[in-house]
């Protein structure tokens, strides 16, 4: 890469550091939960700590690809660069159809909070739902999609209240509080941590802003167990904390909006409308980054022929006004038609596929440790072929 790009880095450590942090707490943990503590019980922190371990192993490959090719890019560009042009194809359909899916995740949970929240007639979650959809989808095609200090503004905002509401949950801790009526197996933790890890998609898009990064390979080789840790360190904590605040049948059966239960039972009203803030803030931001970024790789795929032409075209804002759109559009459909459960496992089934594939491409091309390169594969394939058992009824 020239020297061009690097004069105009910008992005620092502690920026980048929340862009992945944002895109992955950005409505998962608000809306997995319930769907975790289900499959796992007692052990939904552990679902958490297996989840982030295959995530940090993506990571690592994802970094090391990208350092090794010194320029931004993800999947798509390192199979196409590669000459794997059909399985790039395939990476890229099945990633924007994850990207569509999370999105209808964070916006479903936000109707859900902010309905709660506010009250009122039945159809009010799903009007949220709507509006954050059709806000951020302005936004984006005006051209407006990123906003780093903002971004910053708003990670720093949400985990400052949920370390909050964990400090109140774990100041009551009791382990009895974290058993289910019908307690799962050990296999129940594999099935926790595949059915949402969906809640660790996000870190994946710095890489898209790797030329806008101050000493990018440096930056971009030690990002990642800082911030999948981060994130780790954040569920486990609010998923051992959250039981004792409502105890778990409540988190089961109020999986939409179970941390703002547990807030209001933490600091009553004032602690159900700071729950709500941070649900909002956040998944509004991922709804927004989340656009921003799978617009743009539907642009790229649509200019090399592998999608319509139309998608890659741009408006005088230069954003690719009928990718936003069909995105938007597509993402507000399965949120007002899907069921949270399904939703998030759809994604989490689709983001398995395609960061196991990550780790294999780092396994072959011999970049990043093997050590961890090889559990990752093994993990993110394993993780999905136990998720698609259980689909199946199987497990």
């Amino acid at each position: 890469m020239s020297g061009h790009a690097d004069s105009k880095a910008s992005l620092g450590l502690p920026a980048v550091w929340a862009i992945a942090v944002g895109g992955m707490v950005g409505g998962g943990i608000f809306s997995t939960l319930g769907v975790v503590i289900s499959s796992a019980g007692r052990w939904a922190a552990l679902s958490f700590v297996l989840g982030g371990l295959v995530a940090y192993a993506t990571g690592h490959s994802l970094a090391a690809l990208t350092v090794s090719r010194d320029e931004p890019g993800g999947i798509y560009s390192f199979l196409r660069d590669l000459k794997f042009r059909r399985l790039a194809e395939w990476s890229a359909w099945i990633l924007l159809a994850g990207y569509v899916l999370t999105c209808a995740v964070y916006a479903y949970t936000f109707g859900a909070y902010v309905g709660h929240a506010v009250g009122g007639p039945g159809w009010l979650p799903q009007a949220m739902a709507a509006f954050a959809i059709l806000s951020m989808t302005v936004i984006n095609l005006r051209g407006a999609g990123q906003a780093a200090g903002l971004e910053i503004a708003i990670v720093v905002v949400k985990l400052a209240i949920l370390a909050g509401l964990a400090v109140f949950g774990l100041a009551h801790f009791d382990v009895a509080k974290l058993s289910i009526d019908a307690q799962p197996g050990v296999l129940g933790v594999v099935v926790g941590a595949a059915s949402v890890f969906m809640a660790y998609e996000g870190f994946e898009l710095v890489a898209y802003d790797y030329d806008e990064m101050k000493d990018r390979k440096r930056v971009m080789g030690g990002i990642m167990p800082l911030a999948i840790g981060s994130a780790a360190a954040i569920y486990v904590l609010v998923a051992l904390a959250v039981p004792m605040l409502t105890g778990t049948r409540a988190v089961i059966e109020d999986g939409e909006v179970a941390l703002s239960q547990a807030g209001q039972a933490a600091l009553g009203t004032p602690g159900l409308v700071l729950v709500t803030l941070a649900a909002a803030l956040s998944t509004a931001s991922a709804i927004n980054a989340t656009l921003f970024s799978s617009a743009r790789l539907a642009r790229e795929v649509a200019e090399d022929g592998a999608l319509p032409k139309r998608l890659g075209e741009r408006n005088r804002k230069g954003a690719p006004q009928w990718a936003v759109l069909a995105l938007a559009a597509l993402a507000l459909a399965l949120a007002l038609l899907g069921g949270l459960d399904g939703l998030v496992s759809g994604a989490s089934l689709v983001f398995l596929l395609v960061f196991g594939t990550l780790n294999a491409l780092a396994l072959k091309e011999g970049v990043g440790r093997r050590w961890i390169t090889l559990p990752g594969t093994v993990g993110a394939f394993g993780a999905l072929l136990v998720l698609i058992a259980h689909f199946a009824g199987i497990v």
